[in-house]
């Protein structure tokens, strides 16, 4: 791939808000950008994050009172996803542990230095322990770099998407609990985001100047 087909992708990829219902993404070009969710970094190595896959109709039209920036997707994306953040990560957690030891392959005992660095960093440096809002929107920043590379990935495929945060959280959160599809102790929605082909013409991309946004500290 050439730097200009690189940042191609970049200015060709758009929210876009009108899909083409009738046509489908293959699940193998799904699962490549599932993938590129699945390799994302997140802090401290945790991967704080889930996502539903809702391919059932009753359950997008029961979401629709709710998730109001989600209608259109919800119509004719291909492909729609919700991202759970975790509530209550922190290094004393058995998420924390299941990661450390499961995932990572490190026995606890090995791993007890990095669990007080974490620790340290959650009290201290970002004041995570305070409540666990503050627990959840770290998670949640954290959830946004696999929603850019997602996005990213889709775009390199010829798949256009949506990224959406118009919905009511806490109701979006009272359902899918009802429906057992999560746990509100455990997790909260962060974002919404299809995937599908867009059904009207692409915009024209209009951002600031990298004068307006950078600024070299010598």
């Amino acid at each position: 791939m050439t730097l200009t087909n690189f940042m191609d992708v970049f200015i060709n990829r758009y929210a876009c808000k009108h899909f083409d219902a009738t046509k489908k993404i293959n699940s193998e070009d799904f699962m490549t950008i599932m993938e590129a969710a699945r390799l994302s970094p997140s802090s401290f190595g945790f991967e704080p994050w889930k996502f539903l896959l809702i391919e059932n109709e009753q359950i997008k039209k029961n979401l629709r009172p709710f998730a109001w920036g989600a209608l259109n997707s919800l119509d004719g994306a291909s492909h729609f996803v919700i991202a759970l953040s975790r509530k209550a990560l922190t290094a004393e957690s058995d998420y924390a542990k299941h990661i450390i030891e499961d995932v990572k392959g490190i026995p606890l005992e090995q791993a007890q230095k990095q669990l007080a660095f974490f620790q340290q960093f959650q009290a201290n440096d970002f004041k995570l322990l305070d409540n666990h809002r503050t627990l959840f929107d770290w998670s949640s920043k954290q959830s946004y770099i696999p929603l850019a590379n997602m996005m990213t990935a889709a775009q390199f495929l010829g798949i256009d998407s949506c990224p959406i945060e118009g919905f009511n959280q806490q109701q979006v959160e009272n359902y899918l609990t009802s429906q057992s599809l999560m746990d509100d102790k455990q997790f909260g929605v962060s974002y919404m985001v299809s995937f599908g082909y867009g059904a009207t013409e692409r915009p024209q991309k209009k951002r600031q100047k990298m004068s307006e946004i950078l600024q070299v500290i010598p």
